[in-house]
């Protein structure tokens, strides 16, 4: 039929759900490729030679949210940076971890000049379910792990209620 569309199986979604993830695949392929090239020649991995891994740093930071009775929690892992890179916003229903790390190295020695600059830059969103407080969501940051905190509402807090689970 002419107007029949062609349905193709869609690639499942990746653990992060970035949107870089393409981007990060095609680099991993590029490295490989290079690295191949490479050692054919008797010269160390691209990777290795130029510290690829360390001038290109993870653009989605991992998180662990969880529930307690009074509020929820987000831990997002941020290793390297401070709280001054770090911005937290609150606007509607949404919740917005951003951050930007800015790294510079020179070195200078007799025989060699050594200048590197790094740059990454992140930004996760996240719904903020029904019954928090927005007025009362905070944030800390200790040891490279931002915390945020969202009290629940009295309302929410009061709606909670155990179910009882009955056997057949």
């Amino acid at each position: 039929m002419p107007n029949e569309i062609d349905v193709k199986k869609s690639v499942a979604p990746t653990r992060t759900g970035s949107m870089l993830e393409p981007w990060q695949s095609f680099r991993s392929e590029m490295d490989r490729l290079f690295d191949r090239m490479s050692t054919g020649w008797g010269l160390p991995s691209f990777g290795r030679l130029f510290d690829v891994e360390r001038n290109f740093p993870v653009s989605v930071p991992a998180v662990d949210i969880s529930e307690d009775e009074k509020a929820y929690t987000i831990a997002a892992e941020l290793p390297g940076l401070d709280e001054k890179d770090i911005e937290v916003t609150a606007t509607g229903d949404m919740l917005v971890l951003k951050g930007e790390k800015k790294q510079e190295k020179e070195e200078k020695r007799k025989d060699y000049y050594l200048s590197e600059r790094s740059y990454g830059a992140f930004q996760r969103s996240f719904t903020l379910p029904d019954g928090v407080d927005q007025s009362k969501i905070a944030a800390s940051f200790a040891k490279g792990v931002l915390t945020v905190t969202l009290p629940k509402t009295a309302e929410a807090r009061e709606q909670r209620r155990k179910i009882e689970v009955k056997a057949d």
